[in-house]
C-alpha cells in the first residue's frame, strides 16, 4: 500500500529520537524539582502575598527548565518537518 521510503519511522532519525527522549526526561525532572509552594493553593488564598526572588540553584533550575522546554519544542518541530 505504501512505499517503505514514504513512511516516517523513528529509525529514520534515531539521534533526534534519542535526544527527544533525553530532553523530555530532563524536563520532567526539572519541572518536578520546582518550588512546590507556588501551586493552586495560592490562587484560592492558601498562602500570603509574599513575592520571592529566585536565587542560586532555584534560579538556575528555572532558566534550565525554560531552555529545556525550548529545546524540546525545537526537536519535536524538526521531527515533524522531517517527516
Amino acid at each position: 500500500m505504501y512505499n517503505n521510503g514514504d513512511i516516517f519511522t523513528p529509525m529514520n532519525h534515531p539521534i533526534l529520537i534519542f535526544l527527544d527522549i533525553a530532553v523530555m526526561i530532563l524536563l520532567i525532572i526539572s519541572v518536578s524539582m520546582q518550588n512546590k509552594s507556588s501551586g493552586l493553593s495560592n490562587v484560592f488564598g492558601g498562602a500570603g502575598n509574599i513575592v520571592q526572588t529566585r536565587r542560586g540553584f532555584e534560579k538556575w533550575l528555572f532558566y534550565a527548565t525554560i531552555v529545556l522546554g525550548l529545546i524540546f519544542v525545537g526537536i519535536n518541530l524538526m521531527l515533524v518537518l522531517l517527516k
